[in-house]
């Protein structure tokens, strides 16, 4: 599953990046670069946030006592 979502980061990212460039060469659309921007941002926010709750549960669970 996380795999995914690394996945799922870097093709928003790589999506940003293309708009960026569209908009740069004036064939897109400062909206869309804008969007997608926000989309990777918020992907990235999301897998960060999800990977610290993993460290965190696997934390706990190593600081059990047996």
């Amino acid at each position: 599953a996380l795999a995914g979502m690394l996945n799922s980061a870097e093709q928003a990212q790589n999506a940003s990046n293309s708009a960026v460039g569209q908009m740069l060469d004036g064939s897109g659309d400062v909206h869309d670069a804008m969007i997608a921007l926000q989309r990777a941002e918020l992907t990235l926010q999301l897998t960060v946030q999800v990977r610290n709750k993993l460290v965190q549960a696997y934390q706990d669970i190593m600081r059990m006592p047996v």
